[in-house]
């Protein structure tokens, strides 16, 4: 365990303490949230995401270390376990350098080498490898010829018999093939050497044939220096068919390498040792190596892609409330219409209809109608337009039809990935089971407008759709990681445990999918909940979950004040003796006045002194004042607003130098693209996110970010605008 600490600490640059610390605390059950929220003191302050990765090496380092106990058994059951190999197996630090090590001792299918060991060619080839014999190897070899001395049936299986010396000496050179093949040294070398001096080569499968991947019809670049998404757009390219893909290596050196340490000077045995060190190359070694450093390069990539989706995911969830507003949502659609849905600021349905203002029907008189109708019946105060497919025709439409309404009316670009998906669940039955599939996409997307995370966590991580190559990825790493991205989300926003659904309740720190139906069960059997310590009365809530879950969820009209805030029971006592020591109490948590006096107060807190005489540590108590001082406030209200609109432009609007308000909608590897209010969302290229060098685009923006952009070019064949943050 020890290994395990020090390495982690070494790879996170932290200390072995924090490690240790963490580990003990994950091997008790406690959730990261959890840990990440109520245990800084203990971690050293680490945090979520820290504490993520945290877990995946611990889990993959003890893979690793469950994988060379299982090896050292098997080699020393075949009583060939060396001190060389304990040593080689304890500085492994992959498990692809571990199957290495295991490689000469694993049970093999049939191969070459099997075969020709079976025929008894073993000790010929050993008298080859040690190139001392002077004796012509054709007289050595003829001892080897055994056809005279098998059965007749034995004569008739080919993988018995050696019928005469060019038999013996090639399967003797079989196995030393096969030997070379297999030496950890050689592969390690031809895997460091093609890492830093080979190349990944790209051919088009057929040149005539027009696709999206082109520009790698004839395409070459370094292994060191390729980025993940171009080796996620080669490998889909090859998948498709339209390219043929090779790894060029530096062949001499490899073969340099090998020769100098099996030929040992000018031998009869010398060329033919040459040509078995390029078929053992050629046959055995290469194959597999190409295989390895492609799928350790997509292993890469995918990490990459997935850490790129998460941090998107994150950034969607946490995107800004919009509280205290009627919306309309708008699921726009050509022939079978635009669904519309009505909701009033609590989430609740007011009205449904369809209207066809797109092709082919294209009303756009009885659409406008009905819109404003329904604008000045339920006061309606802005409209979620969903953005798939006739979303530019549905907004051109919404943007001229608001010039009529009696009432101020924004609009909204809204993300609607999932939204059909979540229509068609089971949940959405559940919720709405006397509304129409199509109807609840409408009703999805206005209340992702009102409160993107209650919605987004309705449906699966992998169909929020901001990302690259989301479905070319380890589909399991990709659901672990952003299951984790929700339960970080929703436990740093809290969740009130009355009005809850199931869905958001089953991300809480410590509440499964049952547990969190056993709360909704409850409320609705018993009424909303008045205090925290009732949840422990929820079947299969017992005190191990309540510990994990308290702190994240918040009773609004509860019994006690402190149930506004993230503070946690275990730190009641102590929160109650610092307002005592202010000259306040719980209850004032709730008078406005009351509060601003005291939040003036906390500001004079001295944390060091403080701490000790409340005996808690430091940062708790920095966390508690915190909460104190803004009991019930969501902390998605410091993040970007989303921007409204009441106008829209073209594409044909667009002029070089123009300099636009926009919404980032996506960040990748090589920029983010941006949402200017056309059609197509323009993007802002790495080059051009920054007048600094920016190594990697989240540095700069991340999803649901308002900025400001400058046109730099329109190529209105493709359909493409390329936008530029620098110098605005």
């Amino acid at each position: 365990m020890e290994k395990i600490i020090k390495t982690i600490a070494e790879e996170l640059n932290i200390k072995a303490n924090q490690v240790e610390a963490t580990i003990n605390l994950i091997d008790e059950g406690n959730t990261i949230p959890f840990i990440a929220r109520y245990r800084k003191e203990v971690t050293g302050g680490l945090s979520d995401e820290v504490l993520r990765d945290l877990g995946e090496r611990l889990a993959y380092l003890r893979n690793l270390e469950k994988r060379k106990e299982e090896v050292v058994k098997s080699i020393d059951e075949q009583g060939k376990l060396t001190d060389e190999i304990l040593q080689n197996l304890a500085i492994a630090k992959t498990l692809a350098e571990v199957e290495d090590i295991y490689r000469p001792y694993k049970q093999k299918k049939k191969t070459r080498a099997t075969v020709a060991k079976a025929k008894g060619l073993e000790p010929l080839a050993n008298i080859i490898m040690e190139q001392t014999e002077t004796t012509p190897i054709e007289e050595i070899a003829k001892d080897y010829i055994n056809i005279d001395k098998l059965s007749d049936e034995d004569k008739q299986n080919k993988d018995k018999v050696v019928a005469n010396v060019e038999d013996a000496i090639q399967g003797a050179l079989d196995i030393i093939a096969e030997f070379i093949s297999d030496s950890a040294d050689f592969r390690k070398y031809i895997k460091k050497v093609c890492y830093r001096e080979g190349t990944i080569v790209t051919k088009a499968a057929d040149e005539e044939e027009k696709s999206n991947y082109e520009m790698y019809y004839d395409y070459s670049e370094i292994i060191r220096k390729i980025p993940s998404h171009r080796i996620l757009a080669i490998n889909r390219g090859e998948k498709e068919e339209f390219l043929k893909v090779k790894i060029d290596k530096p062949e001499e050196k490899i073969y340099w390498f090998i020769e100098k340490n099996i030929i040992k000077g000018e031998t009869q045995f010398t060329e033919m040792l040459k040509t078995t060190i390029q078929d053992s190359f050629k046959r055995l070694i290469e194959p597999s190596i190409d295989r390895e450093i492609r799928s350790d390069l997509t292993e890469k990539a995918e990490e990459q892609a997935i850490k790129v989706f998460g941090k998107n995911a994150k950034q969607l969830l946490l995107g800004a409330p919009i509280k205290g507003k009627t919306v309309m949502g708008f699921d726009p659609a050509y022939r079978t219409g635009c669904k519309i849905a009505v909701i009033d600021d609590t989430g609740k349905v007011l009205d449904t209809d369809t209207v066809y203002p797109t092709e082919p029907q294209n009303d756009v008189e009885g659409a406008k109608k009905k819109l404003l109708k329904l604008i000045e019946k339920d006061e309606i105060d802005m409209i979620a337009i969903g953005n798939g497919t006739a979303s530019r025709e549905s907004e051109m439409f919404v943007a001229e039809m608001i010039k009529e309404a009696g009432r101020p009316v924004h609009y909204v670009i809204v993300s609607e990935a999932g939204a059909s998906v979540y229509s068609a669940s089971k949940l959405a039955t559940e919720e709405y089971p006397d509304i129409n599939v199509s109807i609840r996409g409408a009703i999805s997307i206005a209340r992702r407008l009102q409160d993107p995370l209650a919605e987004l966590v309705k449906i699966d991580p992998k169909a929020i759709g901001v990302g690259q190559y989301q479905h070319d990825v380890n589909q399991k790493r990709l659901a672990e990681s952003l299951t984790g991205v929700v339960e970080d989300s929703v436990n740093k926003v809290g969740v009130d445990v009355n009005t809850a659904t199931p869905s958001l309740l089953s991300y809480v720190s410590g509440i499964n999918s049952g547990i969190a139906k056993n709360i909704v069960k409850y409320r609705d059997e018993n009424g909303k909940l008045k205090n925290r310590k009732q949840l422990l009365k929820v079947p299969k809530l017992g005190k191990v979950a309540f510990e994990q879950c308290a702190g994240f969820l918040r009773i609004i009209d509860g019994d006690n004040p402190l149930e506004l805030t993230a503070v946690h029971p275990e730190s009641y006592e102590a929160t109650e003796k610092l307002l005592d020591k202010l000259g306040f109490v719980k209850e004032d948590l709730r008078d406005k006045e009351k509060l601003n006096e005291l939040r003036i107060n906390l500001k004079s807190v001295n944390i060091p002194t403080t701490a000790k005489e409340l005996e808690i540590g430091e940062m708790t108590l920095s966390d508690i004042i915190e909460e104190l001082c803004k009991p019930g406030r969501d902390p998605r209200e410091d993040m970007p607003k989303p921007v409204l609109r009441s106008d829209v432009l073209k594409l044909e609007d667009l002029k070089e130098g123009m300099v636009l308000t926009g919404t980032v909608r996506n960040v990748i590897d090589f920029g983010a693209f941006v949402d200017i209010g056309v059609k197509y969302d323009g993007l802002v290229h790495i080059s051009e996110l920054s007048d600094k060098y920016v190594r990697n685009p989240s540095e700069v923006v991340s999803v649901g970010d308002v900025v400001k952009v400058k046109v730099i070019n329109i190529d209105m064949d493709r359909k493409k605008v390329a936008l530029s943050m620098k110098g605005i």
